[in-house]
């Protein structure tokens, strides 16, 4: 099979874990423990191939991508030291809204550290991807980084490359962005990857098994509490408006009733340095039994947050190489259903796998 060329803008854990990844599942005898599928359409995650990085920390802007993935403030679970020089260096990126102004109250091993190398024009992006021969460009910047991950969505319609979208902007469910990629047959997969065994995946199947089982579900939270930039950034609760109405959403659409406003809560809880990328969610269901009897259901779960959402995005890379293979553009809603905790039409978990294994068939064009 031929390569599936990528670009990154944001190279953070996420960037690390996804990096780290592909190379070590190249191994053809390890058990693929953690990949939801070995092969799609016949692309192995080793198939993929970064051709071009963007940042704006000055400890990766220049560098090698192989050690831009371990510089400060990475600071996820290394499982994969061993990556072989990529040959592309880490360009300077966009800033924009892209680094929030109380990051700066924050030691530079917690935070970053805005390079002074003179900012990328649109032009610089544009014609990085052309020239890298990037496929599609994945976008893990900040939460809260709106006019950021808009501007390099445009920068993917006007290379003509394919627009992975892991974090909390909302493009691919935007029926005005999504017109533009649809227009440009241009495939988009989107939006706030949903990780492989998170908070938000847990609460809505359990908020499924709710409804299946006739308990009324009455009241939730989800609180969840990390250590890495992303927790830091959200400390900024100005930036959490699009965060807070994906995680939210994801769980209020399994439900055959929404709850009040009042009675749902979720979102990032607090930042707990010496976490790091270990993210802990604790998760409060209240509801009522056969007879208005009242029960609750209380969870902990504790994860290695940027690895959890590795596996996933390998995936939709491969579910996007298939949609160029075959001449598909405009949003993937099946794959993105499955992947994705904001897509644009939300499915039942159970059916949204169904929709992603008949995509990957071929039976179903998206």
């Amino acid at each position: 099979m031929t390569k599936i060329k990528i670009a990154i803008a944001g190279i953070g854990n996420c960037a690390s874990s996804l990096i780290q990844g592909i190379e070590y599942y190249k191994v053809e005898d390890k058990e693929p423990i953690g990949l939801m599928h070995r092969e799609i359409g016949g692309y192995k995650p080793g198939d993929i191939e970064v051709v071009a990085a963007f940042d704006i920390d000055a400890r990766k802007v220049g560098e090698d991508v192989s050690k831009a993935i371990f510089a400060p403030p990475n600071c996820t679970a290394v499982f994969c030291p061993d990556i072989p020089s990529t040959g592309v260096k880490v360009k300077m990126g966009k800033i924009l809204d892209g680094v929030s102004d109380h990051m700066k109250n924050y030691g530079e091993k917690y935070t970053f550290v805005v390079s002074k190398e003179q900012e990328a024009t649109k032009v610089d992006i544009v014609n990085e991807l052309k020239n890298s021969g990037a496929e599609m460009l994945l976008n893990y910047l900040p939460v809260g980084s709106e006019e950021a991950v808009r501007f390099y969505a445009e920068c993917a319609l006007e290379a003509g490359v394919a627009f992975i979208n892991n974090m909390p902007v909302f493009i691919a469910s935007n029926p005005e962005w999504a017109k533009k990629f649809e227009e440009k047959n241009i495939p988009i997969i989107g939006d706030d990857v949903k990780a492989q065994l998170g908070a938000t995946i847990t609460h809505r199947i359990l908020a499924d098994l709710f409804e299946k089982r006739g308990v009324k579900l009455e009241r939730t939270y989800q609180l969840n509490t990390g250590g890495n930039t992303d927790f830091l950034n959200m400390l900024n609760r100005s930036r959490l408006a699009s965060k807070r109405e994906s995680k939210t959403e994801a769980v209020q659409s399994v439900l055959s009733k929404k709850l009040d406003d009042d009675n749902i809560h979720i979102g990032p809880s607090d930042y707990v340095a010496w976490q790091k990328d270990n993210k802990i969610c604790f998760l409060r269901m209240e509801g009522k039994l056969f007879g208005d009897v009242p029960m609750n259901l209380e969870l902990r779960l504790s994860v290695e947050d940027s690895p959890n959402s590795g596996g996933v995005v390998i995936d939709a890379i491969r579910c996007c190489k298939l949609a160029l293979d075959r001449g598909i553009g405009g949003v993937l809603y099946s794959p993105a259903s499955y992947f994705m905790k904001h897509p644009a039409i939300q499915y039942p978990d159970d059916e949204a796998y169904r929709r992603t294994e008949e995509f990957i068939a071929g039976t179903r064009e998206r």
